[in-house]
């Protein structure tokens, strides 16, 4: 029984793992790639980087919430450390302290996440959502790191553009836009609950290409100690509830 439930408790632990090993070998070996010798690898390597960085923020986003492993805070903070480290060098507190703030004042001018949803268009508030998170050193240091990469260990600068700067830039507007702006712009139906926010439509498959299932957000901001494999689940258990009613 105890050993059951260990490794229920451990099966979060398991899926970062995956995800950030996954990432680092996929980027490893892009990096190694012969471009002018295996071109129709360009836009798939992309592609597949820019939804692993996406799975790296949405576990450190899991890490942040206490749900990589229960009950064991410190190898949360060491795995939501690492994750947005490698994301784009950025500090674990400063995230996590922004990102509870979004989740007690949602969709309002004390969320950092949130830029006037009913009259900022898509471009405005990415911009907006980028300058709360990202600052000047995080930028000097990747620039170093990319030197380093180039300069020292002799990755090719076509290697380090298309497979690690290029996707990292997508994987912000990914989640910018099924993770923020979607769920919370004041557009047709109005963010009338507490959550301030509202599901996406997607079915499973789409739900987790599109951003690992954080397109069900309302159901994210309603039970946010749900890591996100298991969001829909929920969505299914709120369907019922509601259908009940």
């Amino acid at each position: 029984m105890d050993s059951g439930m260990n490794i229920k408790r451990a099966a979060g632990l398991f899926i970062a793992l995956i995800v950030a090993g996954t990432w680092g070998y996929a980027l490893f070996f892009l990096l190694s790639l012969d471009i002018p010798e295996q071109p129709w690898l360009i836009l798939p390597g992309i592609f597949l980087q820019t939804f692993l960085y996406t799975g790296l923020f949405i576990t450190a986003h899991d890490a942040i919430h206490g749900t990589v492993i229960r009950r064991h805070p410190a190898v949360n903070r060491v795995v939501g450390a690492f994750c947005l480290f490698v994301y784009a060098l950025f500090p674990y507190e400063r995230v996590r302290r922004k990102h509870f703030l979004h989740h007690r004042f949602p969709a309002s001018d004390r969320d950092p996440d949130y830029h006037d949803g009913r009259h900022r268009g898509f471009l405005s508030w990415y911009m907006h959502f980028l300058g709360n998170y990202i600052t000047w050193w995080q930028i000097a240091g990747m620039a170093a790191v990319f030197n380093i990469l180039h300069h020292l260990l002799f990755v090719p600068a076509a290697n380090l553009i298309l497979f690690w700067v290029i996707p990292s830039l997508l994987s912000t507007v990914q989640l910018f836009y099924f993770g923020t702006y979607l769920p919370h712009r004041e557009k047709g139906t109005p963010l009338a609950d507490r959550y301030r926010a509202r599901s996406s439509g997607y079915g499973l498959l789409r739900s987790f290409l599109t951003c690992y299932h954080f397109g069900y957000h309302w159901e994210h901001h309603r039970f946010p100690d749900t890591p996100w494999w298991r969001l829909p689940g929920k969505r299914k258990t709120a369907a019922a509830e509601a259908g009940g009613k």
